[in-house]
């Protein structure tokens, strides 16, 4: 039986009143999901190309420590000789181990080198797991200390988990370190350099993207929201584009984001910019930057 004028007049108008109250609705909840700070630039110093290029890391133990970073030039001649020519991002655990990620040319394997607070060094070699990629660009220790994140170079949806060497009691020089887990991320990401974790559950990502069309952009600041903080389980992680990081020299070309770090002493967060061309030995950049 057709319906009356009138009672069709006002079926359509509930129809697009309850359409209307999903898409507010839809709107809202989407901004929930995707809420992120704001990230404010402060200032820069210039990043040697030898001895700051890769990464950096604040070191809270012991007290008055001088910040950290890693380049081609910090790599030690015995290291660099056993094929371990490549250092990423390092990390310091809130106790004082110190981490370095190192990858070879080949071979299936990676290499954590870990210093203890009493100054000791030891190395943990990962062997790779199916499909993962010889990368080992950064590591990233979980404030509890026991867990660390580490990233493969590329197109990724995904971030990897292991017991933190040297801090996690499962873990020894001797014995293959294992993948523990995954962060399985809701956004594929591209040639990540660096991550830090801000809360127990959040990371903030640099990324040296060079395409723009994940995001948008290129060289984005990410922001990597996890479902649950990492351990033996896999956990997934919302990943947001916060902004573009800076991209200022003197000469143009290709600039490269590299490592990343967040001391939650002073709130401040700090990221490698490596100038193009002849430029990457007078104007690379650590960029500081403060949330509002």
């Amino acid at each position: 039986m057709r319906m009356p004028a009138r009672q069709r007049c006002h079926a359509a108008l509930a129809g697009l009143v309850t359409l209307a109250t999903a898409a507010v609705l839809s709107v809202a909840t989407g901004a929930a999901a995707t809420a992120a700070d704001t990230w404010n630039e402060v200032g820069s110093d210039r990043a040697d190309p030898l001895t700051e290029s890769q990464g950096l890391t604040s070191v809270e133990v012991p007290a008055g420590s001088a910040n950290r970073y890693t380049g081609i030039g910090t790599i030690p001649a015995d290291v660099s000789s056993r094929g371990w020519n490549h250092v990423g991002d390092p990390d310091a655990s809130y106790n004082g181990y110190y981490i370095e990620p190192y990858q070879s040319d080949s071979g299936g394997s990676k290499m954590f080198r870990v210093q203890a607070p009493g100054g000791g060094w030891s190395e943990y070699v990962h062997t790779l797991s199916a499909g993962e990629a010889l990368n080992n660009s950064f590591v990233t220790v979980s404030p509890s200390g026991s867990w660390m994140v580490s990233g493969e170079y590329g197109t990724m949806s995904r971030l990897l988990v292991f017991p933190t060497p040297g801090v996690n009691p499962s873990t020894s020089p001797s014995a293959n370190l294992p993948q523990a887990s995954t962060i399985n991320l809701d956004h594929a990401v591209r040639d990540v350099q660096g991550c830090d974790f801000v809360t127990a559950t959040q990371l903030l990502c640099s990324s040296d993207d060079p395409a723009g069309t994940l995001f948008g952009i290129t060289k984005p600041l990410l922001q990597i929201d996890l479902s649950g903080e990492p351990g033996g389980s896999d956990v997934s992680g919302h990943v947001t584009a916060l902004r573009q990081l800076p991209l200022r020299s003197s000469c143009s070309g290709t600039f490269e984001a590299e490592g990343i770090d967040y001391d939650r002493r002073t709130g401040t967060l700090r990221v490698i910019v490596v100038s193009p061309g002849f430029c990457v030995l007078t104007d690379s950049k650590t960029y500081r930057f403060t949330r509002s």
